[in-house]
Order: C-alpha cells, then structure tokens, then sequence
C-alpha cells in the first residue's frame, strides 16, 4: 500500500516500518556496544565496508575490490569471534523474559497471559539492612541476585553454602577476617547459593578511576547475565546497584530497596 509520492519515489507503508525497524535494531546495537572497546572495532569494521563498497560499487577498482572482499566474506565470522560477548548480550536479551515482564512493552502488546517462569524473588529486607549495616562500618561487599539466568558456573567458583539469607550471615561472610569475604555472594530463590564467587571483569573502559576491581566484576556480571548486582565500597562505604551493564552510586537504603523492588 503506497502512501504517497515524492517525484518517481514512491513510499509504502511496509518502506516506513522497514527503517523504523532497521533503526531500532542499529540503536540496540549501539546500547550493547557503547563504553567499550568493541565500539572501536564495530566503527573499524564499518570503515571498511564502505571502503568495499566505495571501490567496487562506484570506482570498479577490481583489484582493491578483490582484496576487501576477502576480509568481507569472512565478515560474519569475524563479527562472532570479536564480538563474542555483545553477540551473548544480545540472545541473552532476545532469550530472557525481559520481554514479557510485567513492565515491558511487547508484554502490554500480548493479547493473552503469556509469562515465563522466573525464580522467586528474595526477601530484599536482610539484604538491605546488611548493606545498610556494611555501608556504616565501610565493610567492602559484592550481592549478585539472580533473576532469571543461571549462575551456576559462576556458584561453582566459590563455596557452595544453600543458605537461608540473612542480615547476620551476610554481614559475617563480608566481614574482614572471614575466609568468604573476598569474592561475591550469589543469591537464588531466597537461599545464598555460594559465597567467594569469582565474577568476570567489566571490559567497559570508560568507567571512573575510583572504581576498583570490586565494582568492575559487580558490572561483569551484569553484562554476561541478567543478574543485578549490590555493591559496597570498602574504601567510602557508597551502596551501589549494577543493572544491565550500567552501575547507580550513592543510594541511601531505601533508595536501594526501591531499585530492588523495581528490578525484581
């Protein structure tokens, strides 16, 4: 169905919602990608493609064309080994029920009562209290909460605990002399599954110096996983809450359990 013309170019209806999706995808593209180094090489590899398409589709200068079009016929290939945790970022969104949460926009569109099963939601108010509490004393912890992505790999870096959470045990894991303090704690389904958990390191590169190890692992997390992540800085005693690769400081207690809550 044509909407209307401009000179010889006729719109269609299905051309408008084409670049509308085309947009939507390539913004997509640039929130998985900005802040690190794989945005550098997605802007080099683009380079290239219009340097292909500049020497063959207009200047038809064969043996230059020839030579890109090698690096291009592998590009897909390439595009999955160097992008290899923004391709697992992105089915991991397309996977997950972020969808179809109650909040989301495609789960309003959905005409009937599709959800997908998630885990049990922890009980925020030791969770809070212990942070509250660590934040007080400047006792440096890391919180992984699990939403619906397994951490199971990540549980077996550490010691396996199935615990009951607690404002006591989790102040006691973190405490300075404890032999579980120096890692993460990972929660599931209102039980600490394991505590000195090793977390993989942000490769966000923009992020600020007073960062240590301890917020760039709690971002790692939440790049690799669905996963929100509770931090307390043992250096200032700031409570922080990292979501989807993106890291909130400065919340009060409550401010942290109304995040919480929201996310959850």
């Amino acid at each position: 169905m044509e909407l209307f013309h401009i000179g010889f170019l006729s719109v269609r209806l299905l051309d408008i919602l084409d670049i509308l999706i085309v947009g939507f995808l390539l913004y997509k593209v640039y929130q998985l990608l900005k802040g690190g180094t794989a945005m550098n090489i997605f802007i080099g590899i683009l380079a290239i493609y219009l340097l292909w398409w500049l020497f063959v589709k207009i200047l038809d200068m064969q043996l230059l064309g020839a030579l890109l079009g090698q690096f291009m016929s592998v590009g897909v290939l390439a595009l999955i080994i160097v992008f290899q945790q923004e391709v697992r970022r992105f089915l991991l969104l397309v996977g997950s029920n972020s969808f179809t949460g109650k909040d989301s926009f495609t789960r309003k569109l959905l005409p009937w009562n599709w959800q997908v099963q998630r885990v049990a939601p922890p009980n925020l108010d030791p969770i809070v209290k212990a942070c509250a509490g660590m934040a007080k004393n400047k006792v440096g912890a890391i919180i992984v909460i699990s939403r619906t992505t397994d951490l199971k790999f990540y549980e077996s870096t550490g010691d396996l605990m199935d615990a009951d959470v607690s404002k006591r045990l989790l102040e006691s894991i973190f405490f300075k002399n404890s032999p579980l303090h120096d890692g993460a704690v990972i929660i599931e389904n209102n039980k600490i599954k394991a505590a000195r958990c090793v977390l993989p390191i942000t490769e966000n590169t923009d992020l600020p110096a007073h960062y240590g190890m301890r917020h760039r692992a709690a971002l790692g997390i939440t790049e690799q996983s669905d996963a929100i992540s509770v931090i307390v800085s043992e250096e200032t005693g700031i409570i922080s809450v990292a979501v989807d690769g993106k890291i909130q400081s400065n919340l009060s207690p409550e401010e942290l359990e109304q995040i919480l809550l929201k996310e959850l």
